[in-house]
Parts: structure tokens; sequence; C-alpha cells
């Protein structure tokens, strides 16, 4: 008895614990040095000078040729109130305006502080969703730490970019669609007792209303949002059906599609218009933004300023040394370098270089893409035999469908390996759902009427196989942990020998 006591409460220490380690680590790795190299990396160039122009003016205003060197010495009122054509929403360069609202636009660490944070939140959010699924501690700890020490996670989260924003803003709003699934199944099989037939019309969702707020703010971050809503929006609807049937409601398909989709597809779309319109704030609220006096009726002039937009998206097709097709993110096979510096000498040796490069823990990754290849078989199996489906499959699928699946249709548009930090999240679901699967206890195989000896046996047989499930999981998992550490250069621009450096080149086109 006391024994179960202690270990009780050394598990009540470890949901504190965990998560609360495993996030100080994240925001170490992300925030610390986080002000340097004080000059503007990659697409830092356009949200950077936006962020500052909205945070002054409500809209992005204007620069004037090469502002970038007088921007970076802290001469940073150069802008004019003319409004400037931008390709992407305003809300992203808002949370990028908030660090320089905190700590000024004169420094480095006032453009990324906030983008550093959300990185850093990310962590204890995906820690979140993974217990709920599992139900464990440690592969909850397990996730989180992949994630805290990913490269790309830390590369993301140290560059005032929007994608960081974005993939914290879709998990985020998968979470809430997770808690929704308790209070909808239990709804549901309360009313099948007042109408079998077709079951209730649930409209009192607030989780739901919760996800299409938050999937209306990343749609304000990025138009590719709009993927993650129409996702999460045919997943509702297909999580319906089969609640419905495994209550016991007669015509369940029909009730799903004819009832219950119209009230859910009220409760995330218009709310997910709303925020969405609620991030253009400024633009609306001032007179001075591009296209803003196309009409005197300030929604008008929103949407012609927006099919400009979409015209302009509609034509990037720009050739760029890292460009990156969606397909070729799934071996990594040109990641985009953000920045690179060289030196003489450094810490570790001479001859060194540093960069920051939009590329995960290789190894995780390539074990991530096969876990999400045979989730996806399992999930097909399972439909065509109508066997049971595995609710976390669900949940990896449809972020695989919100985040990455739609740019496979797009391969003639140019794009780039840094846009899979919205589908990290879900390649560590899927490697940390099939880790927990290998080492769930094993199933007695025994004869009709077994022997008591046969019986002991086979159980022994069966705790043998799961504590070499369990050792070769724990194996796998540090391997990860050493590879993310020994990519960690990559993630912070670190400077190391030019051996050290050639040692990560895992595949030809990387970064020689």
């Amino acid at each position: 008895m006391r024994e179960r006591s202690t270990l009780k409460g050394a598990e009540r220490i470890a949901r504190w614990a965990v998560p609360l380690s495993v996030t100080a680590v994240a925001a170490a790795v992300r925030i610390a040095g986080v002000g340097g190299p004080q000059e503007l990396i990659f697409d830092e160039t356009y949200y950077v000078k936006d962020a500052w122009t909205l945070l002054n003016l409500g809209y992005e205003g204007s620069w004037p040729d090469d502002p970038n060197p007088a921007f970076t010495a802290g001469q940073v009122d150069g802008y004019s109130d003319e409004g400037a054509f931008v390709a992407h929403p305003p809300f992203g360069k808002w949370i990028i305006a908030l660090g320089m609202m905190i700590f000024g636009a004169e420094s480095a660490f006032g453009w990324r502080f906030a983008t550093a944070v959300v990185g850093t939140a990310m962590v204890p959010l995906l820690y979140a969703f993974a217990r709920r699924i599992t139900r464990s501690v440690w592969f909850a700890g397990a996730a989180a730490v992949l994630l805290a020490l990913d490269p790309l996670a830390i590369a993301m989260s140290r560059v005032a970019l929007l994608d960081t924003p974005l993939a914290f803003l879709v998990l985020l709003a998968l979470w809430f669609a997770l808690l929704d699934r308790p209070g909808t199944v239990a709804a549901i099989r309360a009313g099948v007792a007042d109408n079998r037939i077709a079951g209730p019309t649930l409209w009192r969702r607030p989780w739901l209303l919760a996800a299409g707020i938050t999937l209306g703010l990343a749609t304000g971050v990025k138009w590719s949002g709009l993927y993650a809503l129409a996702a999460l929006g045919i997943a509702v609807v297909l999580a319906d059906m089969f609640d419905r049937k495994r209550a016991g409601v007669e015509r369940w398909l029909e009730a799903a599609i004819g009832r219950q989709a119209p009230a859910s597809f009220v409760l995330l779309v218009p709310t997910a218009l709303l925020s969405y319109l609620v991030t253009w704030t400024g633009w609306l609220m001032t007179t001075g933004g591009y296209d803003r006096s196309s009409s005197a009726n300030p929604i008008v002039a929103l949407w012609n300023y927006h099919r400009g937009v979409l015209a302009f998206h509609e034509g990037v097709t720009t050739p760029h040394t890292y460009a990156s097709p969606a397909w070729e993110w799934i071996l990594m096979l040109n990641p985009t370098l953000m920045y690179r510096q060289t030196a003489e000498t450094c810490a570790l040796g001479d001859d060194c270089v540093g960069l920051m490069a939009a590329l995960p823990n290789p190894i995780l990754w390539w074990a991530g893409m096969l876990s999400i290849l045979w989730i996806l078989v399992r999930f097909v199996r399972a439909l065509i035999l109508r066997t049971p489906l595995v609710a976390a499959d669900g949940w990896v699928l449809v972020g695989v469908a919100g985040t990455f699946a739609p740019w496979l249709l797009f391969p003639e548009r140019t794009m780039f390996s840094f846009y899979a930090i919205t589908l990290l999240p879900f390649v560590i679901l899927a490697v940390v759902f099939q880790l927990q699967r290998m080492v769930a206890p094993r199933e007695l195989v025994l004869l009709n009427e077994p022997t008591r000896a046969e019986v002991l046996a086979e159980r022994e047989r069966a705790a043998q196989e799961q504590r070499a499930w369990l050792i070769t999981s724990g194996v796998f998992v540090g391997l990860l942990i050493a590879v993310a550490v020994f990519y960690l250069p990559f993630g912070t621009g670190m400077l190391e020998p030019q051996g050290l450096y050639r040692a990560h080149l895992w595949l030809p086109g990387w970064f020689l």
C-alpha cells in the first residue's frame, strides 16, 4: 500500500515537473541569444518592417529603396504613411509587433522576442495534446522533448517569420477540437433516448466555437490556415457520423450530414470569418492602407484588396535556390538556408561555419513520415474492413490533411521547406503514438484449455516481449534526442568547425 501511494505521489509530481522542465529547456534554446545577429534574416526583411509600421500606422506602410542597413542600425522611422501592398494578412505581424512594442524596434531581440515566446508555448501545448490522447505523462513528455529540441522548431522560433505563429494556432485549434470530443459524444449518447432515428442536433459546443475563432486567427496569419479549417470541418462531420452510429442512431448518416453538419458549419465557419476580420481592424479603422480608398465601404475595399492578393499568390512561381515543392519535404531534399556566417576561429576550433536552416531532426522526420504512411494504411484498412478506428490515428491525419496535403496540389508554386513547421507537431505525434502501441501489453496466445503452467509461461513470454519493446523504444527516443542535440547548431546559428559542420550534411543538397 505504501509503495502504491509513493508511486501515485511520484506521478502527481511528474505531471507538473515534466511539462515545466521541458518548457524551460525550450525557452532556453529559443529565447537566449535571440537578439543576434543584428540583421534582417531571410523574410524578416518584409515582416519586421511591416510589423513596425502596423504598430505605428495601423497598416503596413511603405519604405524607401534599400532600407535595411538603416533599420538594423537603429534608424527605424524611415517609413512613409503610404500603404504598401503585402501578400499576407496582418495578424502574424501584429504578434511580431508585440515584441517591438515591449523592447523597441532598434534591436533584433525586440523583433524576435514574440516569435520565440510563441515557439516556446508550442511545447507545453503539444504536451497537453499528447497527454490527453495517450493518457501518459511519459509519452506526452517524449513528444514535448522532441519538439523542444528539434532544430526546425528552434530555428523558426528564433526568426521573426509568420510560420511559427501559424503552427501554434493550428495546433491550438485542434486542441480545442479535442476538448470538444467528450462532451459531444456524451450529448449524442444521451440524446438518443429522445430521438433514436436521428439523435440530437448539438449547438452548445463552446470548444468547437473556440476552434473556429482560432482558425480564423490562423488564417489571419497566412491564408493556408484555411486548409486547416477545411480539414477540421470535414473531420468534425466524419466524427459525428461515427459517434451517431456507435450510439445506435438509426439514420446516422443522414442525421450527421443533413442535421448536425449545418450546425457544425455555423459554429466553425462564421466564427472563423469574424475573427479573421478582426485581425484587419487596423486597416479597416484607418484610411491609409493599400487599396483602402478603392471603395467608401471598408468591407468592399477589403474585398478588392483580397482579390489583388489572390492574384499575387496565383502567380508565385519565381525560381529560388531553396524553393522546395511539398513532395520534397518528405525526405527534406532541399531545406531552406535562412542565415550563414563564417569565422576564422570559434570556441570549438578554427575555420568555423554557423547557419540557421529549416531542417528538422532528420531521424525523427523520416521516422515520422513512415509512421504517417502506416497510420494512413491502417486507417484505410479499418474503413474497408469496417473495424474500429483508432482516435489517435485520426488526429494525426487531420493535422497532415490541414498542414501538408493541400500543398501537394500546387507543385508549380514557389514554396519552402520551412512551411513544414506546421506539420512538425503531427510528425512527432505520429512517432509517439507508434511507440506507445509498440510497448502496449502483449496479447496472450493460449490453447482452448491451457494448464496453469501454460498460462504462467505465456504471461512471462508476453511480459518479456513487452520489456524488450520498452527498451527498444527507450533507446530509439534516446537516439532521437541525441541527433536533435547534434543538429542544435543548425537551429541556433552557433559557429562550429568545418569538420563538424560537414558531418551534419547527410544528403547532397544540404547547404554545401
